[in-house]
């Protein structure tokens, strides 16, 4: 867990606030973003790919790793000069739980509307790809969506939610990261009771 993270709800971690302020900066979510696809990175690597001048993406990922979202992979490096940078193995995270309220509330809205950003990009990529499939345009498929509603209790859905976060985990353990065919994916779920 992150330095100063505190256990959740279902063992998600819950943020702290300097994992919040630095998850609100758009940049730092680009870089984790970007090394959880990639798993490992050099900051020249990530500099490329982001494009952005390197001394500013290395004050970005020290900023990272002081919240304990990052951290350097030794093992990867060529040498004791060559820093090699992977996202710290945070299975999940929670803004905050009534036992544990946020500590930032700034940070914490700025995070949210990062967030609230990044899933209406998701939800218009799919959108704008699904005519190319429903139509036979793309027979390869690249995203879907799914809209479900069930009746449940809130304990019910904290275990459904707990069963797929685990079929994910089981799948990523299980995944062959040499296959050819293996894609990055993003996955947003998002579920509402009718009183919000």
């Amino acid at each position: 867990m992150g330095s100063g993270s505190a256990e959740g709800r279902s063992g998600a971690a819950v943020m702290t606030s300097a994992m919040l302020k630095a998850l609100a900066n758009p940049l730092r979510r680009r870089i984790i973003n970007e090394l959880v696809r990639r798993e490992y990175a050099r900051a020249a690597d990530l500099s490329a790919a982001l494009e952005v001048p390197a001394n500013s993406l290395s004050f970005h990922l020290r900023v990272l790793a002081e919240a304990g979202l990052v951290e350097e992979d030794p093992d990867r490096a060529r040498d004791r000069r060559d820093r090699v940078w992977k996202p710290v193995e945070l299975h999940a995270l929670e803004l905050g739980t009534p036992e544990q309220p946020v500590a930032d509330a700034a940070a914490a809205a700025a995070f949210v509307a990062l967030i609230a950003d990044e899933h209406h990009e998701l939800v218009r990529r799919v959108v704008t790809w699904a005519p190319e499939y429903t139509q036979g345009r793309d027979p390869v498929i690249r995203g879907t969506f799914v809209q479900r509603s069930a009746r449940l209790t809130r304990v019910e859905l904290v275990n459904a939610l707990e069963k797929i976060e685990q079929v994910f985990r089981e799948a990523e353990q299980a995944h062959d990261r040499d296959d050819p065919d293996s894609l990055f994916w993003n996955i947003d779920i998002v579920a509402a009771d009718e009183t919000i």
